[in-house]
């Protein structure tokens, strides 16, 4: 962690100045004391603005800012904590009006505008110089810079995908918790009893219903998806181009008709949580954020996480998100505000952020830490120890088409699993509309 605290020199600087005076110093002395002093009392007030708050979390930010604070005297922070719904748009109206603002909240689905935008800097040149910079996890450094391989934000969590699954309902049945999508259906079938609302999987066929589809389509291409570029192989080819595609959609269709509830075609993120803690469904694949609310729900003893399921050749893929504080170009304060960002990405205070917000934290060392090591996260642990087996891939969200393949791939996922479409076709669809992604695409 690097050392915030400021020079305690300049606390006595007064008490010298008037020592000196009495006793005629010299002006040369005088003078410098007199200019150490000015500089001492000068006082810098930083502007920071977040976006994915909650009351929790903006709470333990207020405090991390309190100890900075007390740390560096001269320094003050405004905090500003606009309604969630509205906090990308706030901050889109302050940047465009190049508005007091020195520190802000960036989202891995907004870095790329704000940067070809022009409104952050590239932190390059100081985190070259943090001593922490070395103990970012590969996961942290990727999303760090995500944009032409400048870090233009550090990360204060990453966001990847595990199973949870009810160890209540597992036991039951002397079930084993499912390490392949063969697996998860053969064990959802046996979990799955309609007449009495219990099923084996919370589908999500909703509102972001298109990110499942993507990734087991991923996962049935195992090891020639390319990491960087996710919706298409390392040979250029789309992930919806190759026969394993079929088979993912296919798997994915037996998977909802057989082991979800017929209402999870419309389930979006609520309605899948619920279903999991209420019992009427048995194993569930979200975000780390998922990890409070199961566990105020439910019981420790009911419930469990473990590693994604892998697809046929033993490879899983999961969709790297990271958010993370970036600093303004216009920014008048970027010593002082850089000072800021670094305080709350150290190990130390990220561990905190990370317990309180519920994400995945940024450096190695988090894993010897004991909230890690076990429990709800340690999936998280071992699939960072097997890279090649459980891949990290970066998001597709920089082709212009992105947004209507959360739109068709949606709609489209929901009339392909009540059958109005065969496998082949919505694979065939979905690869001509991603190779006319990637030949308009201009970088």
């Amino acid at each position: 962690m690097l050392n915030m605290k400021k020079a305690a020199g300049f606390v006595a600087v007064p008490v010298l100045i008037s020592m000196l005076a009495a006793c005629g110093s010299n002006d040369s002395s005088s003078n410098g004391a007199k200019e150490s002093a000015s500089k001492g009392v000068q006082k810098v007030k930083l502007t920071m603005i977040e976006s994915l708050s909650s009351p929790k979390r903006t709470e333990f930010l207020q405090q991390s800012i309190k100890e900075f604070e007390a740390q560096n005297p001269n320094i003050t922070v405004e905090l500003i904590t606009p309604p969630l719904e509205s906090a990308d748009n706030k901050i889109n109206t302050m940047l465009s009006a190049k508005q007091t603002l020195d520190i802000l909240e960036v989202r891995d689905i907004t870095v790329k505008q704000f940067v070809n935008n022009g409104y952050l800097e590239n932190l390059d040149s100081y985190a070259s110089q943090w001593p922490d910079y070395g103990t970012l996890t590969p996961g942290a450094l990727t999303m760090a810079k995500d944009v032409d391989n400048k870090a233009y934000y550090i990360p204060y969590g990453i966001y990847q995908r595990q199973l949870f699954y009810r160890k209540d309902l597992f036991a039951e049945k002397g079930l084993e918790v499912p390490k392949t999508w063969e697996e998860l259906y053969e064990v959802g079938k046996k979990l799955t009893d309609p007449a009495k609302n219990k099923y084996g999987y919370s589908y999500r066929g909703g509102a972001g219903g298109e990110q499942y589809i993507t990734q087991i389509v991923q996962d049935y291409n195992g090891s020639n998806v390319n990491p960087k570029d996710s919706v298409f192989n390392n040979d250029g080819s789309s992930i919806f181009s190759t026969p394993g595609a079929v088979d993912a959609l296919e798997m994915l269709k037996k998977i909802y008709k057989e082991v979800s509830p017929p209402d999870s075609a419309n389930w979006a993120f609520a309605e899948q949580v619920q279903g999991f803690t209420s019992g009427t469904t048995a194993m569930l694949i979200q975000d780390p954020d998922t990890i409070d609310t199961v566990a105020t729900s439910l019981d420790a003893s009911q419930w469990g996480t473990a590693p994604l399921p892998t697809g046929p050749s033993g490879v899983s893929h999961f969709v790297l998100g990271a958010a993370g504080w970036g600093m303004t170009n216009y920014s008048e304060h970027k010593e002082e505000a850089w000072k800021l960002i670094s305080f709350l990405s150290s190990p130390e205070q990220n561990l905190k952020f990370a317990k309180t917000s519920g994400v995945i934290p940024i450096h190695t060392t988090a894993g010897s830490d004991e909230f890690f090591k076990t429990g709800a996260y340690a999936p998280y642990i071992e699939m960072g120890k097997q890279p090649e087996k459980y891949v990290g891939v970066k998001p597709f969200t920089n082709y212009q088409g992105y947004a209507l393949y959360k739109k068709n791939g949606t709609e489209k996922g929901q009339a392909f699993i009540m059958g109005r479409t065969g496998a082949a076709d919505f694979a065939k669809e979905f690869d001509e509309f991603w190779k006319k992604e990637k030949a308009n695409d201009k970088g």
